[in-house]
């Protein structure tokens, strides 16, 4: 019987090809490993989606790197629901299956958390992108899936560029809910700012850059990133948006940007497989074994 099962996707159990972005990966998730076992805890790394695995034998399945779930959503939301019913899952099953649509954008807004403004369009709408676009008022706009990872099909347009994409947004809203923001022209000028929380306790931050004529921050799309010292009010911000779930999480990682109004912003709350970053700060590891430890002998 294991004690905790490190999930990832099958892409990074026993890689054949590495380059600097998958030995970032490894090194990762071999940091939580490393922090589990000081604790003496047994822990094996297994892709969510291997079908020899037997669920019942670990008391604990631990998301990190499922980062294959947005292309196999279907899947996924399948094999969630079939393994909460056999282990522990960290996060909680109701707390990722909130977490996996960005409609809880609304929702941290309706609680009070200041979050980039966003416009959601919801499956089978008949209007053109163009009339959606409109309806916004805004100028320069980013366009996404609401359920999505990795910036995947996540567009930035202006009103010169919405026809170029007519076709792509007719495609992808028959099946699945689009979201707009207005362009947050701090992510160009400063970046992306990302703060990790185990449990309600801050432990670090990061800052991500686009790389010059992107507006991505994400490593894989060649952005950077550098440690960062948050402010108090971008420190408040981020236990706000943890403090507004209706669990608190054991992990997150919350991403803040300055909005068009000067004003810090949540742009997203990771909570089901976000980069922590403890290559970063390998003590935040160790503070969520730490707590992984109590709920394997809870």
């Amino acid at each position: 019987m294991l004690d905790v099962v490190i999930l990832t996707d099958e892409r990074y159990v026993n890689p054949k090809k590495r380059n600097e972005y998958v030995n970032n990966v490894i090194t990762e998730d071999q940091l939580v490993m490393d922090a589990l076992e000081k604790l003496k805890l047994k822990t094996k790394k297994v892709a969510w989606s291997d079908k020899t695995f037997d669920w019942t034998q670990t008391k604990v399945a631990l998301f990190r790197t499922t980062w294959d779930y947005a292309e196999r959503f279907d899947a996924f939301s399948d094999w969630l629901m079939e393994v909460s019913l056999k282990t522990k899952l960290i996060n909680d099953y109701d707390t990722v299956i909130w977490n996996l649509d960005k409609h809880y954008l609304t929702e941290l807004k309706d609680k009070g958390v200041n979050v980039v403004e966003t416009y959601f369009v919801e499956p089978g709408d008949k209007r053109s992108l163009q009339e959606v676009y409109e309806e916004t008022g805004w100028q320069d706009i980013i366009l996404k899936p609401a359920i999505s990872a990795a910036a995947k099909d996540t567009f930035k347009l202006s009103p010169d560029t919405i026809s170029n994409l007519e076709d792509r947004y007719a495609y992808l809203i028959k099946d699945e809910s689009m979201m707009i923001q207005p362009f947050q022209e701090d992510v160009l000028k400063r970046g992306e700012l990302s703060l990790m929380l185990i449990g309600d306790e801050y432990t670090h931050a990061v800052l991500k850059a686009a790389k010059p004529g992107d507006f991505r921050v994400q490593d894989d799309f060649g952005g950077t990133v550098k440690n960062y010292k948050p402010t108090k009010a971008e420190i408040d911000l981020a236990k706000a948006a943890v403090g507004a779930c209706d669990t608190l999480p054991l992990y997150a990682r919350v991403d803040i940007v300055n909005d068009n109004n000067g004003n810090p912003a949540v742009s997203e709350l990771e909570l089901v497989e976000p980069e922590m970053w403890f290559r970063k700060n390998e003590k935040a590891a160790h503070r969520l074994a730490e707590r992984v430890n109590k709920i394997v002998f809870s």
